[in-house]
């Protein structure tokens, strides 16, 4: 297989193949266990669950941060789990990832931390703005611009509000133009407005672009009116996978109400 990737770009071709994937770690966690879906192109996701049902784990399986235990995960036509380093890198630069604690550099500008999104085709460390190719200084204010932060360029990224430093981080993963985005609870430090509106952006670019997402979430409500599909782990498993048109909430919530706590309930409700 070459490192240079021929991105999926067909409809009838699934963007994530995940089949009979299992991972247990060194201490004897079995954190995904047998699970299997594909996600076609274009497709926004949520992916629902109980802290340490197993989300995080599935994702980091996706992108290559982890290695299977057995079973496969296919993204953008690679074998993730068999692929070499350099086929890996080549991945990532098609897959963009937003955090829940955002990872930018404070001291740094906005537009620097969007910037750091397209080092992956760069050769070299680069310190400073003028040190990126033109081209990649406008793509990285445009960028800025599409998020609504196009005023705030030039502003460190530590004097930013929560939601705001969420929209740098998304508008950096832009930069990699990403066929897939993977965002890992990306509004559980944010305010219901920030979260509200992070989830809107998310939703309106992947429509945009045609990107595939998964989105790992707590917030049922906020979930069932941003995403296609649903799927819902517990204890590393598949306990739900439905369309969200037409889906009942309740039969949602039961992946919280059956094992979670009370407040874990009130987590998942608040929208």
């Amino acid at each position: 297989m070459s490192p240079h990737l021929e991105v999926v770009a067909n409809e009838s071709v699934a963007t994530i193949t995940v089949a009979a994937l299992s991972k247990r770690f060194p201490n004897g966690t079995l954190a995904v266990d047998n699970v299997s879906f594909t996600v076609p192109e274009g497709q926004v996701v949520g992916l629902l669950g109980l802290s340490g049902s197993g989300k995080s784990t599935l994702m980091r399986l996706i992108n290559g941060l982890h290695t299977p235990t057995s079973g496969m995960v296919n993204a953008i036509g690679v074998d993730v789990g068999l692929a070499k380093p350099a086929e890996l890198r080549e991945l990532r630069r098609h897959m963009g990832f937003i955090f829940q604690q955002f990872g930018l550099v404070g001291r740094a500008t906005c537009l620097e931390n969007v910037l750091i999104g397209s080092l992956g085709r760069l050769k070299g460390p680069r310190i400073g703005i003028r040190t990126y190719p033109k081209a990649l200084r406008v793509m990285a204010l445009e960028r800025l611009d599409r998020v609504g932060l196009g005023a705030q360029a030039f502003q460190r990224a530590e004097t930013l509000s929560g939601g705001q430093m969420q929209r740098v981080a998304i508008a950096r993963s832009l930069m990699q133009e990403p066929k897939v985005l993977l965002a890992d609870e990306p509004v559980a430090s944010l305010d219901p407005e920030s979260s509200n509106q992070v989830l809107d952006l998310i939703s309106t670019i992947a429509r945009e672009d045609g990107m595939t997402v998964l989105c790992s979430l707590h917030q049922v409500e906020l979930a069932i009116g941003r995403t296609d599909r649903l799927i819902g782990l517990r204890d590393g498993k598949i306990v739900l996978d439905q369309m969200t048109t037409g889906i009942d909430p309740g039969v949602v919530m039961d992946l919280y109400r059956r094992h979670g706590t009370s407040d874990e309930v009130r987590e998942a409700s608040y929208a």
